[in-house]
C-alpha cells in the first residue's frame, strides 16, 4: 500500500509541478462551490472543527492511542507521537519543495500560512486518526473497534473537508495530505505493532480456574 499511495502521490506532485503549480479544473470548481455555500453559521462549525487538526489536539489523541495500543503505554504514547511528527517532517519537507500557493487570500475565512500541498491538517488528522484507528481495533471487540475507526476516519474526512470550505486550501492539496499519510502508515504501523508486541492488547476476562 505504501508503494501504490507514493506513486499516486508522485503522479499527483508532477502534474502540479507541471502546470507550474496552479490550481487544476476540479480545484477552482469545488473552491468556487465552498464560497458560494459558505454562510455563517457553517463557517462557525467548519472553525471548531478545524481546530481539531493542528495543534495540541492530534498530538493528544496519538499518544493516547500510543497508550491504548501498547502494553508499555508511556513508552507506546511517545512512540506514536514519534510517529506523527517524523510524519509532520516528511510533509513540511514535500511542502517545501512544491511550494505551491494557497487559494487568493480574498477568500480565506480562516487564517493560514506557508505552501499549501500538502494540507498539513489533511495530513496531520489523517495520520492521527490511523493511529487511533490502529490502536483501537487491538483492543476492542471486533463490531466495536471497526465502528469506532470508521469514526475515526469520519473526523480526519471532516477535518480535511473544511480546508477547502473555509477557502484556504484546494481540493488537490487534500488528496495529497491522505495519499502522504496512508503512505506513512503503512511503513511505519507494522514496526509500530511488532514493537507493541504480535498480541492484540485486549482486556482479559475473568479467571475460572
Amino acid at each position: 500500500m505504501a508503494a501504490a499511495a507514493l506513486a499516486v502521490l508522485g503522479v499527483l506532485t508532477a502534474l502540479v509541478l507541471s502546470v507550474h503549480r496552479a490550481p487544476f479544473a476540479v480545484d477552482e470548481s469545488l473552491h468556487h462551490w465552498a464560497l458560494v455555500h459558505r454562510t455563517r453559521a457553517a463557517q462557525h462549525v467548519a472553525d471548531v472543527i478545524t481546530d481539531t487538526g493542528t495543534g495540541v489536539f492530534p498530538y493528544a489523541v496519538v499518544a493516547a492511542a500510543g497508550a491504548i495500543g501498547c502494553r508499555r503505554r508511556f513508552i507506546g504514547a511517545l512512540a506514536a507521537m514519534a510517529v506523527l511528527g517524523l510524519g509532520q517532517l516528511v510533509r513540511i519537507g514535500v511542502r517545501i519543495a512544491v511550494d505551491r500557493p494557497r487559494p487568493p487570500a480574498a477568500d480565506w475565512a480562516f487564517q493560514a500560512s506557508d505552501a499549501s500541498f500538502p494540507s498539513g491538517h489533511a495530513t496531520t488528522s489523517a495520520l492521527a486518526a490511523g493511529l487511533l484507528a490502529w490502536a483501537v481495533l487491538r483492543v476492542a471487540p471486533r463490531i466495536a473497534g471497526r465502528v469506532a475507526a470508521a469514526c475515526c476516519g469520519l473526523w480526519a474526512v471532516t477535518v480535511a473537508a473544511t480546508r477547502v470550505f473555509l477557502g484556504v486550501h484546494w481540493p488537490s492539496d487534500i488528496v495529497a495530505g491522505w495519499l502522504l499519510a496512508t503512505a506513512w502508515l503503512a511503513v511505519t504501523l507494522p514496526a509500530l505493532s511488532w514493537w507493541a508486541g504480535r498480541k492484540p492488547v485486549r482486556a482479559r476476562g475473568p479467571r475460572t480456574d
